[in-house]
C-alpha cells in the first residue's frame, strides 16, 4: 500500500475515534455511570463547561416570560415548555426565543410542576407554580440597593419628574408582593423598595403574580428601611405612611408632588421606626364590619386615587 493512502486510512480512522468519543458521554468513576451533558442548543450551557456553578433562576408564567424576553433577553438561557401545547400565546414567546436564539427544550407537565414548585395538592397547584405551560430558565437579575435608588432619584430630577414611589415595609407573603408590584406599575410608579430583611424576595411566585411588571419595575431592597426613609426626606421627599387610626383619610390628603407611600405588613401595619420617619399618616374609610383591607388592595386603593390627584394637576 503506498504511504498517501496508508495516511489517508490513518486520518479517516482518527476522526472517526473523536466523532465516536464525542458520542460517548463521560462516565463518572465512582457511580460507574455516564454523566449528563448540557441539552444542545440551550444558549450559555456549553460555555467553558461550568453550567453546574452557574447559579440560574426560573421565571415562570406567560406573561412574566413575555415580559423577559422583552426586557433582558440577554439573560435567559433556555425555555422549556410544555409538549402539545401550540396556541397563539405561546407561539409568540417561541418566536421571540428564536429571535433571540435561545434554546427550547421540550417538557412534560410533571418535568414543569417540579421546576415551578408545585406540589400534589389541587391548593399548591393553584397557589404555588401557576406556570402555564412555559418556564425560562435564565440568569439572576442584578440586584438593586440604595444606591442605584438615589441614582434614579437624579435621573427623574434631571428630567424634571417628580418620583413616585411605593415603600413596602415587611410584607412576607410572595402573592401580595406581585400583587403590589404589579399595581404599582400600573399607577406609574419609578420604584419599588422594601427592606431585606424579615421581607420576600423576588423568587419565582412573585414574577409570576406580578404579570411582567417585576421585569420592567426596579425592585430596591435596602438594609435599614427607616435610614433610607430619612434619607429620601432629606432629599425633598414626602413620606405618607397608611394606618387604620390615622385622623385623614386617602381622600383627603395631598399625594401630589415628590412623594413615597409606605404600606405595612400583613396583619401588624408598620413597624415604629418606620412609622416615626412618616410625614403624614392617611387610613382608608372603611364602611363595613371588617377592620382592614389585605395590603395588594390597600395598596391598589392608595395608589390610584394618587394617580387621581396627579393627573389633575
Amino acid at each position: 500500500m503506498k504511504k498517501t493512502e496508508q495516511k489517508a486510512e490513518q486520518k479517516t480512522d482518527k476522526r472517526y475515534e473523536k466523532s465516536r468519543q464525542k458520542k460517548q458521554a463521560p462516565r463518572d468513576e465512582s457511580k460507574g455511570e455516564p454523566k449528563s451533558e448540557p441539552r444542545s442548543g440551550s444558549r450559555g450551557d456549553s460555555r467553558s463547561g461550568k453550567k453546574s456553578a452557574q447559579k440560574t433562576e426560573c421565571v415562570f408564567g406567560l406573561h412574566a416570560v413575555q415580559a423577559l424576553l422583552k426586557t433582558s433577553p440577554k439573560r435567559v438561557l433556555e425555555l422549556h415548555l410544555l409538549t402539545g401545547r401550540s396556541d397563539q400565546r405561546l407561539q409568540e414567546v417561541v418566536a421571540a426565543a428564536e429571535q433571540f436564539r435561545i434554546g427550547i427544550i421540550p417538557a412534560t407537565r410533571q418535568q414543569l410542576d417540579e421546576m415551578a414548585g408545585v406540589g400534589d395538592s389541587r391548593e399548591d397547584a393553584d397557589h404555588e407554580g401557576n406556570h402555564q405551560g412555559v418556564i425560562a430558565r435564565c440568569r439572576p437579575a442584578e440586584a438593586q440597593d440604595e444606591t442605584y435608588l438615589f441614582k434614579l432619584l437624579e435621573s427623574l430630577a434631571a428630567k424634571g419628574e417628580d418620583p413616585f414611589l411605593l415603600v413596602l415595609d415587611g410584607v412576607t407573603d410572595p402573592h401580595n408582593l406581585g400583587a403590589c408590584i404589579r399595581t404599582a406599575e400600573a399607577a406609574g410608579c419609578h420604584a419599588v423598595i422594601s427592606p431585606k430583611d424579615n421581607s420576600v424576595g423576588l423568587n419565582p411566585t412573585v414574577r409570576k403574580v406580578a404579570c411582567g411588571a417585576a421585569e420592567v419595575l426596579p425592585f430596591i431592597g435596602v438594609t435599614n428601611l427607616s435610614r433610607t426613609l430619612k434619607k429620601l426626606q432629606d432629599a425633598g421627599i414626602w413620606t405618607t405612611g397608611t394606618a387604620g387610626e390615622a385622623d385623614k383619610s386617602v381622600y383627603e390628603a395631598d399625594m401630589k408632588g415628590p412623594m413615597a407611600l409606605i404600606m405595612g405588613a400583613e396583619g401588624q401595619g408598620m413597624r415604629r421606626l418606620t412609622r416615626e420617619h412618616c410625614d403624614h399618616l392617611i387610613n382608608i374609610p372603611m364602611g363595613g364590619t371588617v377592620s382592614s383591607l389585605n395590603v395588594s388592595v390597600a395598596t391598589g386603593v392608595c395608589l390610584f386615587e394618587a394617580v387621581r390627584q396627579r393627573n389633575s394637576v
